[in-house]
């Protein structure tokens, strides 16, 4: 056995056991811990696949993240567990159909083509090798800002409209809030933004409060 294959068989191990522990555990708080754990274990097998942008990508978004948010949530609410728990009893059974279909899947695979790790190497690769001299980030950038420019360019306005259309959704005026005009604001001139009031010499102003106490 290599070096690169017991690494892929540590990292598989790994990352199956903390996924079926976000599942078993008990403590919701445990259960996301074991999510990130699963989470580093799929960036360190894609990197042994050299696929080491989606491995940061993995890293930085969803560890960074996504999974932080989910632990703060977690911590931070008052959520009711019990009630999420007979949920998932109650949907069990498509789950355990769906999951039967998925090892039957499984199995066939390993059937055909067992347990060889060479057979990844005979499909095309996605990216140039590494004797060709480049990154996998790099050819991925090259990929994406060349051919792929339009549909790059295309999903991020997606995102925005999305965005956008969730703030709209989500936004609510409130009566009785004094709210900021910029057209206002912008329109003001010195005579309606300075008050100069002449003061006697000798005098000074008495405000009103103590005027009608005087």
């Amino acid at each position: 056995m290599t070096l690169i294959a017991f690494f892929f068989y540590v990292f598989a191990v790994l990352c199956i056991a903390s996924a079926a522990m976000v599942i078993i555990a008990r403590n919701p708080v445990h259960a996301v811990l074991f999510l990130i754990l699963a989470f580093f274990n799929a960036a360190g097998l894609f990197v042994l696949l050299g696929a080491e942008f989606l491995a940061m990508l993995l890293v930085i978004v969803y560890v960074g993240a996504v999974a932080v948010l989910f632990l703060f949530v977690v911590m931070m609410l008052d959520v009711d567990f019990a009630e999420l728990k007979a949920g998932f009893i109650k949907n069990a059974p498509v789950g355990a159909i769906v999951g039967g279909i998925v090892l039957v899947e499984l199995a066939l695979l390993f059937i055909v083509h067992g347990f060889d790790l060479g057979t990844a190497g005979k499909l095309q690769a996605a990216t140039p090798p590494l004797e060709s001299g480049i990154a996998n980030t790099e050819a991925l950038g090259r990929l994406i800002y060349t051919k792929y420019v339009y549909f790059f360019q295309a999903s991020g306005l997606i995102l925005l409209v999305a965005m956008i259309g969730a703030i709209v959704l989500t936004l609510r005026h409130k009566e009785g809030v004094k709210r900021q005009s910029i057209a206002a604001q912008v329109a003001r001139n010195p005579a309606t933004a300075v008050e100069v009031v002449k003061v006697p010499s000798g005098s000074a102003i008495v405000p009103s409060s103590q005027g009608q106490n005087s």
